[in-house]
């Protein structure tokens, strides 16, 4: 049962959580897990031997939690998670994507003018943010359920919105989040095809204290700055309330509809 207490009777049977070793991946696991939103849940990460917080909260829950070993960069990576996921059920009714990059130690991090793009950064922008959650879908959209509720929810950001874009800049993430959302609301009405119930969105988190975030995180007000666990549980509300008009849509951590 939910804690959630106007959702307490909305649960999920079988969730995957994929980029689940850290940041808001890792505290939707441990939210899904703890407050019972879901009786199963599988874990998708890139090194599972490293996943320390991962294999304890596997230690204290057994066999509700199982972690698969997947790169969102590496097709057969996610082929060879889905068909291990296929030994152990056969559908899922909750999909949640939480990868994305922003800056790495390799020398990618945001562009502040036009003279600091450069290929390589773009690609590597769009391979995790807008390719990973697509390739996420085409490989795992199979056990959604053909009938019944179920949930795709890709985590976005409120920079990817063309329409609320008033400062430039972030050419690589801002743009591979857009082609992210333009993906999202694209599977939204191909899997209606094939799973008539399922409500796919994107959501945008807010301002999360994760390492994505932290060297920018100056100027951002303390009741704006959220933890993983809050920021987790904003979006699980929204989550566990989508009724099948939601399909479809950008939501933000507040419930409101971000433009696209």
């Amino acid at each position: 049962m939910s804690a959630f207490a106007k959702t307490e009777n909305k649960t999920f049977s079988r969730a995957l959580v994929v980029g689940a070793n850290r940041g808001l991946g890792l505290a939707f696991v441990e939210r899904l897990l703890e407050h019972g939103i879901a009786e199963q849940v599988f874990a998708g990460c890139r090194n599972p031997a490293n996943a320390h917080a991962l294999e304890e909260l596997r230690q204290a829950h057994g066999d509700r939690l199982h972690i698969l070993p997947l790169s969102v960069t590496c097709e057969d990576s996610l082929s060879e998670a889905a068909e291990e996921l296929e030994t152990k059920t056969k559908s899922l009714d909750l999909l949640i994507t939480c990868v994305g990059v922003l800056h790495d130690e390799d020398g990618l991090k945001p562009e502040r003018r036009l003279r600091d793009v450069n290929a390589a950064n773009l690609h590597k922008s769009f391979a995790v943010n807008a390719f990973g959650p697509l390739l996420v879908a085409r490989y795992f959209s199979r056990f959604l359920p053909r009938r019944g509720h179920c949930v795709v929810a890709n985590l976005s950001a409120r920079v990817g919105s063309i329409g609320d874009n008033r400062l430039g800049g972030w050419y690589a993430y801002r743009a591979s989040k857009a082609a992210q959302n333009m993906f999202t609301r694209n599977l939204s009405i191909e899997l209606r095809r094939s799973a008539r119930d399922v409500v796919c969105i994107a959501l945008h988190p807010g301002t999360c204290d994760t390492d994505l975030s932290k060297p920018f995180q100056r100027g951002v007000p303390a009741e704006k700055l959220f933890s993983p666990e809050r920021a987790v549980r904003q979006l699980l509300d929204i989550i566990v309330d989508l009724e099948s008009t939601d399909n479809g849509r950008f939501i933000a951590w507040d419930g409101r509809n971000v433009p696209w």
